[in-house]
């Protein structure tokens, strides 16, 4: 396109394939038909949704597998507002998500108030940042979001574009980027008491969190707890940042119960817990206080000061988890640690607690599909009685191997992060995990899946009821009330919108589904029929 021709809206979507997005999610409206144009004209194709709350996750989705800020596309008013939940998500769940929003110019608005609504009021509590664009700022705003986005901790950035601007002429100018910062690492008093620390721990602990994940710290991790021979345990959305399999993994800890029933009071032996870009927005109340710092010595990692008040530490390092661990470990010598072999004996007791060798029910289910589909399958999980029971038992060899809404727990995202991983990734077995409630909230994205040719698998756990909701009424003897609906034919479900669709009630049958739904070129629903209340002494 000649530079004559350039429109604010390309400056913007140029900044956006330059930082490597290809995809763009939304519901179009006449207010971004512009903004639509412009990205499939810098090489970014918009995917067609039928919910912008759906968009959001598909967006995320690819995001988890190419690393590029994901991005929503919503139109004035409604449109915006629907993608409000998967924006506070991406808050909370640290995922870099350019939120465009189309409005009416701001002359328009003081006489035409059809659908004007305030989007950056909205935004501003639920992201990093809110621009409204302007014509010769467009490529500075560009940049800007980009890096609030994706700098520690990542997040969303939301630009409100108005017509006007968006068709506005601009002029190719110098660009104007923004260099990462480099990494940060602890000096002085502080880095030679954690170095002390370290070298004499005699029962040390790790939690890894999401962090590690943005700080590519990964190997460096893995190489520090190695050394040292610390056990570990990771949040839900690190799993996999170093393979489950690994003997000093403790699994992941957020949610269950019964896996907080042998974890915590680990944590409590441990004279050393070190929190490695850790954020407890993932986990229950009862890791609030998990360790004290009267008794224990707490080191937190973190890559933003603690405002959280979920823990405290003696020690707090506000820097890159990759440099620091490297700062703390030069010089310092390993030793024998845990001699009595209480981790150990934790990681026996946790494998006890979640077999695999049910008959029939969640646990089953969950046990045929990690031993059906091939190594390198992605998943994914959606709130719900069921994705507490998947967080502990399903293991994760490499990052994102399991990805979840895991700080806002909200419902209805596994078919759409599903659907985008399976379109960024097509070479690769992508399993959506749902419960029947969180599904049928986004049954309507069966249709996206048909028409994005994504053969996803979308296990639907059947119970007719809201169950994490209906076992805590039970548990404060409360009225069974508001929890339970109709048993519906999700087989029929997929059938309808193009796909396959297979209800099962046992492992044998799970198991042929499986393979059935792994040589389709289609995405297949499968239905896994359990019974009521089969959640009971499992999470």
């Amino acid at each position: 396109m000649p530079n004559s021709q350039l429109r604010a809206a390309d400056m913007l979507a140029r900044r956006l394939y330059e930082e490597g997005c290809r995809h763009a999610f939304g519901m179009p409206g006449g207010e971004v038909l512009t903004l639509v144009d412009a990205l499939e004209t810098a090489g970014i194709q918009f995917h067609l949704a039928k919910h912008e709350n759906a968009a959001g996750f598909m967006a995320e989705g690819v995001h988890h597998r190419d690393n590029a800020p994901a991005i929503l596309l919503a139109t004035v008013g409604p449109g915006a507002m629907n993608g409000v939940n998967v924006v506070a998500n991406a808050l909370q769940d640290h995922v870099p998500l350019i939120v465009l929003t189309g409005c009416v110019d701001a002359g328009e608005a003081l006489t035409y108030t059809h659908q004007v609504l305030d989007h950056q009021a909205v935004f501003r509590p639920i992201t990093k940042a809110t621009f409204r664009m302007t014509a010769q700022g467009a490529d500075t705003i560009a940049d800007k979001a980009v890096a609030i986005a994706t700098e520690p901790r990542q997040g969303p950035v939301h630009i409100d574009v108005p017509i006007s601007v968006a068709d506005a002429p601009v002029t190719d100018a110098p660009r104007r980027r923004r260099m990462p910062a480099s990494p940060t690492a602890p000096t002085g008093a502080d880095l030679v008491q954690a170095k002390k620390w370290l070298a004499q721990a005699e029962r040390p602990i790790a939690i890894v969190g999401l962090d590690v994940l943005t700080d590519k710290a990964g190997c460096i991790l893995r190489a520090f707890l190695e050394h040292f021979n610390i056990p570990f345990v990771t949040t839900y959305k690190a799993k996999g940042v170093i393979s489950e399999d690994h003997p000093l993994c403790l699994g992941a800890a957020g949610l269950s119960p019964l896996a907080d029933g042998h974890l915590l009071p680990l944590m409590k032996k441990a004279d050393l817990v070190l929190c490695i870009g850790y954020d407890p927005i993932e986990m229950r109340t009862g890791w609030r206080d998990a360790w004290s710092v009267d008794k224990q010595r707490i080191i937190d990692i973190s890559a933003v000061p603690n405002e959280h008040y979920m823990h405290q530490a003696n020690l707090n390092f506000v820097a890159n988890t990759s440099a620091t661990l490297e700062a703390m470990a030069q010089s310092v010598q390993a030793r024998t640690t845990w001699p009595n072999g209480e981790p150990d004996a934790v990681k026996l007791a946790l494998s006890a607690a979640f077999p695999t060798d049910d008959e029939w029910g969640p646990a089953a289910a969950i046990a045929e599909m990690r031993d059906v589909l091939p190594k390198g399958t992605l998943a994914t999980a959606d709130s719900g009685a069921h994705r507490i029971l998947l967080s502990q038992m399903w293991r994760c060899d490499e990052p994102k191997g399991l990805t979840q809404s895991s700080g806002l727990c909200t419902m209805g995202c596994a078919v759409p992060l599903a659907i985008g991983q399976k379109l960024a990734d097509p070479d690769r077995p992508v399993v959506s995990i749902s419960g029947d409630a969180g599904f049928l909230m986004v049954a309507g994205e069966m249709a996206t899946a048909a028409e994005l040719g994504t053969a996803v698998i979308f296990v639907v756990f059947v119970d007719a009821s809201l169950s994490l909701i209906e076992l805590k009424q039970r548990q404060r003897q409360m009225p069974n009330r508001g929890v339970d609906f109709a048993r519906h034919d999700f087989a029929a479900i997929g059938r309808a919108f193009g796909g396959q669709g297979v209800k099962v009630h046992n492992r044998k049958d799970l198991r042929a589904a499986l393979r059935y739904a792994m040589a389709a070129n289609v995405f297949t629903i499968i239905a896994v029929e359990i019974e009521r209340e089969a959640y009971d002494g499992r999470i």
